[in-house]
């Protein structure tokens, strides 16, 4: 599925959000703008729709409560409302809805004020209902998250858990058996990465790797050869990549000692190359040089010409060099500003938009616009 649109209302740095959306989107802004919160909706979505401990309010406590949620300039309405737009591979056209807020007396639970789905215009589901009215410890749940109750959109509720988010930490790997901390769910800094090449089919596992090779050898320096290992006493997987040396079997080295710039341009493409759920890419320019960093968006689109099906990336961004690629579509291009009433979220111009269909780059003429226009007198409060 593509989401086409997304409406957003008091969610943590936006009081307002009606913003469509592209198959591949590039989100734009200085720092703390909310670019990393914008994402989090979708995150906020799969950990609801898990079928295996999921929920509303699992995913509203793990973000600290519904006060850490919330925009801090909703002051008429408190609730926060979330909504999606989409379209199926056949062309099915799908929208869901939630609201929710505190009940506002007694235990203050969280219940949800509205929750909708829609199918081809058709309304399959429209809450509170008689029965939420006889029953309201009913609304602490959402019907998103239950397959009793979502059987006629269990499609949807699927593909929204399914989401992938990694932005990979290499330390964590590389410092793995040390930390030996505990990982938290759904892995979002990489430091189960190994345990999930693990788990893949070998069928699939050696294709994936054999494909990344292959990039490597053209980024990385002397670099020949990348492989699966799993230590034969303790059974822990490893990625092991050799070098060339003047010695046959010499110059193998395992994770702990790849570059970190390595480590998260391997786990970047492993997750381009991970199914067609929902992917969200957050500064995948870090630790990477700009020559590959430009090339980012080419392997993209690449990878997605060679899938089966095409799946929807939204990418965090504010590299130059990443958004200097001529291949950006602008069409597919936020950017976030901070303003009074909470940051503000739009596409691109009509003078900005021409001046890329005219060969200038998203960097050149949409980058300069998110930078902090204080950062130069930096050095003077020091």
């Amino acid at each position: 599925m593509i989401i086409n649109n997304l409406k957003l209302k008091n969610w943590k740095n936006f009081k307002s959000v009606d913003i469509p959306l592209s198959d591949t989107t590039y989100i734009i802004g200085p720092n703390a703008a909310g670019k990393s919160n914008f994402l989090d909706v979708f995150r906020f979505l799969r950990d609801i729709a898990k079928q295996e401990g999921g929920g509303l309010q699992k995913a509203v406590t793990a973000r600290g409560g519904l006060s850490r949620l919330r925009c801090l300039h909703a002051r008429s309405d408190p609730r926060i409302a979330i909504e999606i737009d989409l379209t199926s591979p056949s062309g099915v056209k799908w929208s869901y809805a939630l609201e929710f807020g505190s009940e506002g007396k007694g235990a203050q639970r969280i219940l949800v004020t509205q929750e909708r789905v829609t199918r081809d215009g058709v309304e399959l589901l429209r809450r509170p209902d008689k029965d939420d009215r006889r029953d309201r410890t009913r609304l602490i749940q959402t019907h998103l998250e239950q397959i009793l109750a979502n059987e006629k959109f269990r499609d949807l509720s699927i593909f929204l858990s399914e989401t992938t988010y990694l932005h990979l930490v290499p330390q964590l790997l590389k410092y793995n058996q040390q930390i030996g901390g505990q990982i938290l769910e759904d892995d979002p800094f990489g430091q189960g990465f190994l345990e999930r090449v693990a788990r893949t089919s070998p069928r699939s596992r050696e294709s994936r790797l054999n494909k990344i090779e292959k990039v490597l050898q053209i980024a990385v320096p002397q670099f020949q050869e990348l492989a699966f290992d799993q230590d034969e006493f303790t059974g822990r997987p490893h990625l092991k990549v050799r070098f060339e040396h003047f010695r046959p079997n010499a110059g193998w080295q395992r994770e702990d000692q790849f570059s970190d710039g390595t480590l998260r341009l391997l786990a970047l493409l492993w997750s381009l190359l991970e199914g067609d759920s929902l992917l969200l890419l957050e500064e995948p320019e870090l630790s990477l040089n700009s020559s590959i960093v430009v090339e980012i968006p080419e392997m993209m689109e690449k990878i997605q010409r060679r899938a089966k099906r095409r799946r929807q990336i939204l990418i965090s961004t504010h590299s130059e060099a990443l958004l200097s690629n001529p291949g950006i579509n602008a069409l597919g291009t936020l950017v976030i500003s901070p303003g009074e009433n909470g940051s503000v979220i739009r596409g691109l111009t009509e003078r900005e938009a021409l001046a890329i269909q005219n060969g200038f780059s998203v960097a050149e003429v949409v980058l300069p616009s998110s930078h902090n226009r204080s950062a130069k007198q930096l050095s003077l409060a020091l």
